[in-house]
């Protein structure tokens, strides 16, 4: 029989589910590290909140673990790579407590535009300042959505309901999506200049932090008021207490912080901020959503191997599983490779299989895709949920499976369409199990993608290989692999190198000196 160990405060359901599920289950809260690690290794599954810490050493001492369950979205807590490599499963509940979070952001939108925290204070400390507190109505006032998924799109149809206009800055929202959502599509610069209330919905990325930056900040509206019950980052907080300090922003609400537990904050005792400890899911509801949630898809998987919004593995029936692996991968690789070069502007995504691709199940495989392809702009998207949140943005999705016979005996390719026109990428796999780039915006080039990489298109021209790798040498990047494709001799050319290391960014503007460089980009995989 399975063990599970609940190691946080959970709704008593979840408990009940394990057991009627007949999964053997310990309720054993508040332990240190140390004493996770010395009772972890009898277990199975592990159902943790936010509290525990699944770290590289709790993962040596998990031998018998398969399994880790978060009831909620965010996985700050767990060591994904390393549970990945341990063979572990991660799973996430990413929808569990969408409707609390969004309630939360409105509330806070209330608190800040009547300065209910501060006048409540006043008045029982028996002042009675009515004429200092003169609030401002919600009604025809616009508010600017920054992130328009799950989450935004709830807070647009509340606020919608308040008779706000809303205006949203997303990647991924199309003109379609809009429409149907009731809101206008803005870009960052029109939302920032009209927004009465700004409030964020994305997750952390290297894209979205700090994307309310001293920079950004000045640019808004003078006395707009801000909420952010998403990630802590998204928000340079010392510009926002300059923002607040000089009455540019007239009021600030933030349920999360870069730092937490925010027992310090340069922020605290603001005028016109408002904080709230991480309360975003905390409601009676969201809290027995995700404890059941969490517990049926744990006891899925250990007790019939169904896999449900795991982090680091698609969803497979276990006789689906040897076949597909591979192929997993690859399709990841590839919709992170388009991701990461054409990702703001993709409007829609075709995912092609021949040969002996094309007999197998394609869902699961455009479930990889999408999830590499959007795995840029959000921290929770994973192979299960990531049809789900591209239908959501309105994204189009095709699968073509093509009977043809080809160059490779098994094939798949990802074409993306944006405005300027369509770009693909194309796969196969070495000895049935390597995955292996053989294409890439219509220039053939065979490449590994994995680890740190950097892509360069450049003009094909004697002495630019010797220059490139000066370029990396001088600045202490050691090169892994190389792997070159072009056009034609003298044409456009495409250089994929790994090296040992993230690329920084000071480098960036070196290798665009180089003679005849047109794009520079550095990966991730």
């Amino acid at each position: 029989m399975p063990k599970v160990l609940i190691s946080d405060k959970m709704d008593p359901l979840a408990a009940q589910i394990f057991r009627n599920r007949g999964v053997e289950v310990d309720e054993i809260t508040g332990k240190t590290k140390d004493e996770l690690i010395a009772m972890i290794g009898q277990y199975d599954g592990l159902a943790i909140r936010s509290s525990t810490k699944v770290t590289k050493e709790v993962l040596a001492a998990a031998t018998n673990l398969k399994v880790v369950g978060r009831a909620g979205i965010g996985v700050d807590n767990v060591d994904i790579p390393a549970a990945s490599a341990a063979g572990v499963v991660v799973m996430n509940t990413p929808f569990g407590n969408s409707i609390t979070t969004a309630e939360h952001a409105i509330a806070l939108m209330f608190a800040l535009a009547r300065d209910l925290p501060e006048a409540d204070k006043s008045t029982q400390a028996g002042k009675w300042e009515k004429n200092r507190f003169m609030g401002v109505e919600v009604t025809n006032k616009t508010l600017g959505l920054i992130g328009a998924g799950n989450i935004g799109s709830i807070v647009a149809d509340r606020a919608l309901g308040l008779k706000m206009k809303v205006v949203a800055f997303d990647p991924f929202l199309t003109p379609e999506r809009a429409i149907e959502m009731g809101v206008e599509k803005a870009t960052l610069e029109e939302l920032l200049a009209r927004a009465d209330f700004i409030t964020l919905h994305t997750p952390l990325t290297d894209s979205t932090r700090n994307i309310l930056s001293k920079e950004n900040l000045a640019k808004t509206k003078k006395g707009v008021r801000i909420i952010n019950c998403a990630r802590g980052g998204l928000i340079d907080e010392a510009a926002l207490k300059e923002a607040l300090d000089s009455g540019h922003v007239a009021g600030a609400a933030l349920d999360v912080f870069v730092e937490e537990p925010a027992k310090e904050s340069p922020l605290f005792g603001t005028p016109g901020f408002i904080s709230t400890p991480h309360l975003g899911a905390s409601t009676n509801e969201a809290q027995v959503n995700v404890a059941i949630q969490v517990a049926e898809q744990m006891a899925d998987f250990l007790m019939s191997g169904g896999v449900t919004n795991a982090l680091n593995m698609p969803s497979l029936s276990a006789e689906e599983a040897p076949k597909l692996k591979p192929y997993m991968a690859l399709a990841e690789h590839l919709g992170a490779l388009v991701g990461q070069l054409e990702g703001d502007a993709v409007q829609a995504v075709s995912i092609e299989v021949e040969g002996a691709a094309a007999e197998l199940n394609i869902k699961p495989i455009t479930g990889a895709v999408l999830a590499g392809l959007m795995r840029v702009y959000s921290d929770t998207v994973n192979m299960v949920n990531a049809p789900h949140l591209a239908k959501e943005r309105g994204l189009d999705v095709r699968e073509v499976r093509h009977d043809r016979e080809g160059d490779y005996s098994t094939l798949v390719r990802v074409t993306v369409k944006t405005a300027a026109g369509q770009k693909s990428v194309a796969g196969t796999l070495f000895a049935n199990a390597q995955p292996r780039l053989v294409e890439i915006f219509g220039i053939k080039v065979e490449a590994d993608l994995d680890g740190n990489m950097l892509y360069i298109v450049n003009e094909d021209a004697p002495g630019f290989i010797g220059r490139l790798g000066t370029t990396l040498g001088e600045a202490g990047i050691n090169i892994g692999t190389f792997h070159l494709g072009r056009r034609a001799a003298g044409g456009e050319a495409v250089v994929l190198l790994s090296v040992d290391g993230p690329v920084d960014v000071a480098l960036k503007p070196k290798i665009y000196g180089l003679p005849g460089v047109k794009t520079a980009k550095a990966l991730r995989f």
